[in-house]
Parts: structure tokens; C-alpha cells; sequence
């Protein structure tokens, strides 16, 4: 090779047993093409792991899996809390709002007395029913439009875990006035 091509290097002696030497030299073929390369990557894997080859392994190691361990368990525990305060109830509040209510009572006739009176008229009877069907008719529009402002409020949402649900925006203010409604 060329002169030119070479690097030269200054090297130092370090006086070390026999048996050592040629357990570093097996060592040293596995690891890297010199023994000085080798060397260097064992020390530089001392400092950046922060370990001293004074110590054992095996409590760092144990130390290490408690802690991942450890760090899981509390992912997992996050993750069943958020499954519990959440969905859960999340989801039990969205079935019943889309639920009937088999406590609520069947809506009984409205029965028109009419005071006792011996005669009365077709007229007055007519102009009754036709002013309760305009009320009818108000209160079936004023239903109308909270459940148009209720659906266009609410959104399909695709969940991670399971089924996807509906998600309604309303303030609470909103909820209020259309629960007073009903």
C-alpha cells in the first residue's frame, strides 16, 4: 500500500496476564477487526448504559423489568379507569336517551267537559276542536324544530374500542330549555 493511503497511529503497551490476553484476543475476533476498536466499543457501552463493570447485571436487569412492568400495570389501570368513568356511562346515557321510557305513562285523552249547559251549539263544539288542533298543531311544529336542532347537533363518531356512537353538542343551556319543553 501507499504511504499516502496509510494512517499511522501511535500505540501504547499495556502490560496485562497471559490468560487474559488471549481470552481478549478470542473476545476481540467476535467483536471487531481490532483490539483496540473492541476495547473502545466496551467502554463506550459502560458509559452510555451508566454501568460499572464492578456491579451485576441482573439487579439493573430485574430493576429494569420491575419498573416496565410497573409502567404497564398503570397504562392498563388508566385505560379500565377511562373505561369505567367514560364509556360506560357514556354509552348507558345514549341508550337511554334513544330508549322509550317504560316508566313514562301512556298520554291519556284529553276530554273536553263542557260546562252544563242543556244546549250547545255545533258552532261553539267546531270553534273548541279547531282551536286544540291549532294548539296540537303548534306544539307538534315547536317538537319539530327541537328535534331537527337536536339531530343536526349530533354527530356519528368512530370509536377505537368497539362501536362507533352518536355524539350530541348541545350546551347545557340548550338541554335545559328543550328538557322544560317536554
Amino acid at each position: 500500500m501507499n504511504s499516502n493511503h496509510q494512517k499511522k497511529y501511535s500505540f501504547s503497551a499495556i502490560s496485562i496476564k497471559p490468560n487474559v490476553a488471549t481470552r481478549f484476543r478470542k473476545f476481540s475476533k467476535k467483536i471487531s477487526r481490532s483490539h483496540t476498536d473492541t476495547l473502545e466499543t466496551m467502554m463506550n457501552f459502560f458509559d452510555l448504559n451508566e454501568l460499572s463493570p464492578n456491579e451485576s447485571l441482573g439487579a439493573n436487569m430485574q430493576t429494569l423489568e420491575n419498573s416496565l412492568k410497573k409502567r404497564i400495570n398503570a397504562l392498563v389501570a388508566i385505560i379500565r379507569d377511562i373505561e369505567k368513568n367514560q364509556t360506560k356511562p357514556t354509552n348507558a346515557m345514549l341508550e337511554l336517551l334513544f330508549q322509550e321510557n317504560p316508566n313514562e305513562k301512556e298520554p291519556q285523552e284529553e276530554l273536553f267537559e263542557f260546562e252544563q249547559q242543556e244546549l250547545i251549539t255545533e258552532n261553539e263544539e267546531l270553534n273548541h276542536y279547531r282551536n286544540r288542533y291549532e294548539e296540537v298543531q303548534q306544539q307538534f311544529h315547536s317538537v319539530k324544530y327541537d328535534l331537527e336542532k337536536i339531530i343536526s347537533k349530533t354527530t356519528y363518531v368512530k370509536s377505537s374500542f368497539g362501536g362507533g356512537y352518536l355524539k350530541l353538542d348541545l350546551s347545557k343551556d340548550e338541554f335545559e330549555n328543550i328538557k322544560q319543553k317536554t
